[in-house]
């Protein structure tokens, strides 16, 4: 009979799980992959932003025109 003191099946134990761990992890970062040029894409311009919120009286008529001209050039007004 061979005896068995434990530590070397805990070590093993934890192996198997780092090793599951590790290949999910690689199976979920290649599912989707997001480029950062699509990540850009996703994000909303400023003009976008002012556009949702003007509708929504969260800027007012002044605000909007003031921001609009800058943001139309792809700055953020602040300078």
């Amino acid at each position: 009979m061979i005896y068995h003191d434990g530590w070397w099946f805990f070590g093993m134990h934890a192996l198997w799980w780092l090793f599951w761990f590790c290949l999910t992890v690689l199976f979920l970062a290649f599912l989707q992959p997001i480029s950062r040029r699509e990540a850009r894409k996703r994000r909303s311009t400023p003009l976008e932003i002012l556009q949702k919120r003007y509708p929504a009286d969260e800027i007012t008529t002044q605000e909007y025109e003031e921001r609009k001209a800058p943001a139309r050039r792809g700055r953020t007004g602040e300078e």
